[in-house]
């Protein structure tokens, strides 16, 4: 046996982690629940009716429940052993769902067939309150899978587990994991649709509809915390004081550009106050699609006001700022201010250029959006268009599985929710193609968001239902698309079965790759596919352990060695083979990984993936010699996705970990600043340029830095002579700076 097959026996893989995100870890606090000793345990765990606000209340105010946050080190539900475990798995009002099951629930679950686990859900379910509250469905391994709310949890939570033939493909599949459940309680049902929709976006879980499907929408961010705020796009929303517009499903990479261009704001990665006067202007200054900042040439305030007029625009002002523009631009000129004017005009121009590019298609003063919900055979496509002032301004698709938006009258429930969870843009009036379930109390809930009153209903006839026949359009040329995709995605998977002498189509396709900057930080990546799509919940990736120097071939071995091993022993996520196997090189990637199959005793199809002189996905080597695809073919263009997949996947592990090397050694230059602080402020700051522009004082509050260190780092980046913490102020700017 080779030295790296006995050192790359690992009992657990840090680095081999899925790109599913990690659940927070719980903030410092007491555990749901708990009492001070002079209140008492709570009778049977069980919260008073109306009791989903703390014990202590102000008189005469009744405020929603906040969710309690655990105790430091501690997972949501977890108590401390001289509390014992509260009675039926019930968690007070204010209380967080447990984020596992006990051992022991686990441990009884695996010993019961699904006949006594429904028997034991329908006893627990049946102790439960009439009060209304939210409900956590867990599966064996305590993992949260559905949250739901109801107006009387016995009813609701006992419905799941009787009649079981009777339920939806969806809810059947639910059920049928489900080992445990918890609740809270709360003093209403509005309280409960609010905590419903929070817990399903801290938890995300896997039955519960999302706004997600192995990929995340993008919002349009603007910065307006920052002395110069930005307008960008990003992927993740934060609570950070910026303004978010979204989530869009489309790109909206076009927009953003559009916006900057349309109100001459910067693109570009320069940091303001910091880089002003620091260097040329670049060339959009030159050709007057930015303002230039950098010139020094530009005041905050005018600054400040595109910034203003770029997120009125978003908020569907369009008209009042045409209008503002208008009479700003005739007051300069009458004062004799004619390049003010002149600017003025430049800009005036451009929104107006961009204000006819929107669809006029409904009455000038109408704000609204128009949701439209439509099946096919086995998908589902719901279409929002936003209609500010009458202009259509977005036209959004989002598409699902059928079974997960059936019945129709739920589905939209469950979207409208979740969508405009994420909004901050909620207009007064929000046109349907079917009634959701509770509609009243989600016109209350959609109210107290938007702060005035927003209405739901199903137009029947005039303009409105004019305007919903057009998102029925949108929604019937989505689910063609996706039948047409789907179609050719089958087709390839097909074809790509009988290259390879497949019995069958593969449905599960692995692929590897190596990837190193010569011989350092070598890195191994596998990407998953699934019935010809993206897997992206079951990628893994691979720190190389023991191989020295550049080798492809070993580096290709010892990936897929404790790829197999791990499926060996049975752990999770490991714990099923792929009916097709392939490589990223040639013959001798193949003979390398055909070794350790045969030494594995597992037999797997296994195949090279090839290239062309320009680096281009050519096709497979095999055993007996080179399969190539036609180009044109279903087969080759999966064939070239998944090896562009897998190459991006294990390329961008290697960027980020040499990334880190770079940036760790060249904070490890300054004086009394080591690898772990160098690790400190990496994970706390992320960037280089964020450390830069940090104060003191912030970089103090890093863990593990003190005022000395964090003294180091500024004078590092800044250079000048640092006395002491107080010499710079609190936005960073030296006092000793004559600027």
């Amino acid at each position: 046996m080779a030295d790296w097959e006995k050192s790359a026996r690992p009992k657990t893989q840090p680095e081999e982690k899925p790109d599913a995100p990690a659940v927070a870890a719980p903030t410092e606090g007491k555990l749901p629940g708990e009492r001070d000793a002079a209140q008492g345990a709570a009778p049977g765990g069980e919260v008073p009716a109306g009791g989903a606000a703390p014990a202590q209340r102000e008189p005469g105010r009744e405020s929603a429940p906040a969710v309690a946050a655990p105790a430091e080190g501690k997972l949501p539900g977890e108590r401390d052993a001289a509390q014992g475990a509260a009675p039926g798995g019930e968690v007070p009002a204010g209380g967080a769902a447990p984020a596992r099951a006990s051992r022991g629930r686990a441990a009884a679950g695996a010993q019961e067939d699904g006949a006594q686990r429904l028997a034991r859900l329908r006893r627990k379910a049946r102790a439960l309150p009439l009060l209304p509250g939210v409900y956590f469905m867990k599966n064996a391994e305590g993992k949260i899978i559905y949250v739901g709310k109801a107006k009387a949890l016995r009813n609701r939570v006992s419905s799941y587990f009787v009649g079981v033939e009777s339920h939806t493909p969806k809810v059947a599949s639910m059920v049928a994991q489900v080992d445990d459940f918890d609740t809270i309680i709360t003093a209403n049902e509005l309280e409960a649709l609010v905590l419903e929709c929070s817990q399903i976006k801290q938890y995300m879980p896997h039955y519960n509809i999302l706004l997600k499907d192995d990929k995340s929408y993008p919002y349009i961010k603007v910065t307006v915390g920052e002395p110069y705020p930005r307008v960008t796009l990003t992927r993740r929303r934060e609570e950070d004081g910026s303004l978010y517009f979204g989530p869009y499903s489309g790109s909206v990479r076009d927009v953003v550009s559009t916006i900057q261009k349309t109100f001459l704001l910067p693109s570009c990665s320069r940091v303001f106050p910091r880089d002003i006067g620091k260097g040329r202007p670049c060339l959009n200054a030159a050709i007057k699609t930015c303002m230039a900042p950098c010139s020094g040439k530009v005041t905050q305030e005018q600054y400040l006001e595109a910034v203003g007029e770029a997120v009125a625009f978003l908020e569907g002002k369009q008209g009042d700022l045409v209008k503002e523009l208008s009479q700003r631009m005739e007051q300069a000129a009458e004062q004799l201010r004619f390049e003010e004017a002149a600017r003025l005009r430049d800009r005036l121009q451009a929104l107006q250029k961009l204000e006819q590019s929107q669809k006029v298609v409904d009455a000038p003063s109408v704000q609204r959006d128009v949701i439209c919900l439509r099946f096919d055979d086995k998908n589902a496509a719901v279409v929002v268009l936003t209609i500010r002032n009458g202009r259509l301004t977005l036209a959004d698709s989002f598409l699902f599985d059928r079974a997960q938006l059936e019945p129709p009258e739920a589905g939209m429930s469950a979207f409208v929710k979740q969508h405009y969870l994420q909004r901050t843009d909620i207009p007064r009036e929000i046109l349907l193609s079917v009634l959701p379930d509770e509609a009243d109390l989600l016109e209350q809930y959609l109210t107290g968001r938007a702060g005035r009153r927003v209405h739901l209903r199903v137009p029947q006839r005039g303009e409105a239902r004019r305007v919903l026949e057009l998102a029925e359009r949108n929604a019937e040329q989505s689910l063609a698309r996706l039948s047409d995709r789907e179609e050719k995605v089958r087709r390839g998977v097909a074809e790509l079965g009988a290259l390879t002498g497949l019995a069958q189509p593969p449905r599960r396709i692995e692929a590897v790759d190596i990837s190193n900057t010569s011989g350092s930080e070598v890195v191994g990546g596998i990407v998953v596919f699934v019935d010809g799509r993206p897997s992206k919940k079951d990628y893994k990736r691979y720190k190389i352990k023991t191989v020295e120097g550049q080798d492809d071939y070993e580096s290709m071995r010892e990936v897929v060695w404790r790829r197999m091993r791990r499926f060996q022993k049975g752990e999770a996520g490991f714990d099923t083979l792929p009916d097709l196997l392939l490589l990223d090189g040639g013959k001798g990637q193949l003979s390398a990984v055909r070794e350790i199959l045969d030494e594995l005793e597992i037999d797997i199809p296994v195949f090279g993936m090839v290239k062309d002189d320009r680096h281009r996905t050519r096709g497979l080597v095999g055993e007996q010699g080179e399969i190539t695809p036609r180009p044109v073919s279903p087969a080759f263009v999966l064939l070239a996705q998944i090896q562009e997949e897998v190459h991006r996947y294990a390329i961008a592990y290697h960027r980020a970990l040499r990334g880190k090397k770079t940036f760790s050694s060249q904070l490890s230059n300054i004086p009394g600043i080591g690898k772990a602080r160098a690790a400190a402020l990496l994970s706390e700051l992320k960037t280089l340029d964020a450390i830069r522009a940090a104060t003191p004082q912030e970089l103090a509050g890093v863990p593990g830095m003190n005022r000395t260190a964090a003294q180091a780092v500024w004078r590092y980046f800044h250079g000048e002579e640092l006395q002491n913490m107080e010499d710079v102020d609190q936005t960073g700017k030296s006092k000793y700076n004559k600027e």
